[in-house]
């Protein structure tokens, strides 16, 4: 699932900020003109850092194999488990943003309908995102969709069985409908250094109507602190590449995204 166009977009920044994530643990400094792995470095001599709760469990794969987008300033997995790539899958919920008679509401500028999606805001370090995790495995994507959204998102993990039936049924209506698969591959993370990468697929599950997410409850769970409904514009701020996915989304609906007209016909 690698994709180093996706790396080229976003620069390849949050995988070159410190300190890294959950540590005090410095990178070395990566300049711009030096991320790409063509370009000679005969200096270069990344700090190695690998989480203690990482180094216990085992491992899986060749440690010589590089980030596809470049250098980080770091070797070793990090906060991540696996060397090479660490699937991931981000479901993105949405639906319109209604008034109290149920007509959607479009912005004053742009014209186009307004598009709201589930984010949760991560306990980790404290900011927005798509309610995503890690792909277990063996585990298909569609059923890491579901299941971290509803961990997330819904609470899943703390309802009795009688509330996870119900749940199930209703999610199961979600996640059965057409979708559309937003984004595919390498991202921009914080957690990635130069042997262990983020690479994600970003699914969007959109209720027109807004009935079935009307039945089902947000509650944060599992890795949220908190969770809502966001309206879609380009003044989120959110974590790793989770804007990005975001900006896709309303493109492919053609919804709302920026107040400058000239910025959405460009596509910016």
């Amino acid at each position: 699932m690698s994709s180093s166009n996706g790396a080229k977009e976003n620069s390849h920044n949050k995988a070159r900020t410190s300190p890294y994530p959950g540590s005090k643990v410095q990178r070395s400094q990566v300049p711009n003109e030096k991320v790409g792995w063509f370009v000679e470095w005969q200096d270069y001599n990344p700090v190695e850092y690998t989480a203690v709760s990482v180094l216990a469990g085992p491992r899986w794969a060749d440690p010589q194999i590089r980030n596809p987008a470049g250098r980080t300033g770091l070797i070793g997995r990090g906060l991540l488990g696996r060397w090479g790539p660490n699937h991931a899958a981000d479901p993105i919920i949405t639906r319109w943003k209604r008034d109290r008679s149920g007509n959607k509401i479009t912005h004053p500028v742009s014209g186009k309908n307004i598009l709201q999606f589930v984010a949760i805001k991560r306990k980790d370090c404290g900011e927005w995102a798509i309610p995503g995790g890690m792909v277990d495995p063996g585990e298909k994507i569609s059923a890491t969709l579901k299941r971290e959204f509803g961990e997330e998102a819904l609470n899943s993990l703390q309802k009795s069985s009688a509330e996870k039936r119900e749940l199930e049924e209703q999610l199961h209506k979600l996640f059965s409908q057409e979708h559309l698969v937003i984004y595919k591959g390498y991202v921009d993370d914080p957690r990635n250094t130069d042997n262990a990468w983020m690479e994600t697929e970003a699914v969007n599950y959109h209720d027109e109507t807004g009935e079935i997410m009307d039945n089902l409850t947000l509650e944060a769970g599992d890795d949220a602190g908190k969770v809502k409904w966001v309206d879609i514009s380009d003044q989120l701020q959110l974590y790793a590449s989770h804007s990005q996915f975001i900006k896709l989304v309303a493109e492919k609906r053609d919804a709302h995204w920026s107040e400058n007209s000239d910025a959405e016909c460009r596509g910016l």
